[in-house]
């Protein structure tokens, strides 16, 4: 019953910004932990950013001081805002949700569930 729906995928310059947004349905429970990651050719699938219901977040390094996580908690929508982006951030980015996270951080989320993604492109 639990779905991810991204949006918000576009392209923009090395510099631009972009806004990631995620819909989640069926969540029962609330100790819920959602992240974002993200997946390019030639590249390992790789934690951006992660949020539990609380509003703790963590970032990969990759991203930190760029991007932020925010989360909405009465739908929940998830959200990334991306700043300064560049060329390396191109991918596809994903929701994931996971349930029972002793520790919600973006290193540690493995995902129960997940989006199908919307593609981010970032060219000079």
């Amino acid at each position: 019953q639990v779905q991810l729906v991204e949006s918000g995928g576009g392209s923009a310059q090395s510099g631009g910004s972009l806004t990631l947004s995620c819909v989640a349905s069926g969540f029962r429970s609330n100790d819920y932990c959602m992240a974002w990651f993200r997946q390019s050719p030639g590249n390992e699938r790789e934690g951006v950013a992660a949020i539990d219901a609380d509003g703790s977040t963590s970032y990969g390094d990759s991203v930190k001081g760029r991007f932020t996580i925010s989360l909405d908690n009465d739908k929940p929508t998830l959200f990334l805002q991306m700043n300064d982006l560049k060329p390396e951030d191109t991918g596809r980015y994903y929701c994931a949700a996971e349930f029972g996270l002793s520790f919600c951080h973006v290193m540690a989320v493995s995902g129960d569930y997940w989006g199908r993604g919307t593609r981010v492109t970032v060219s000079s």
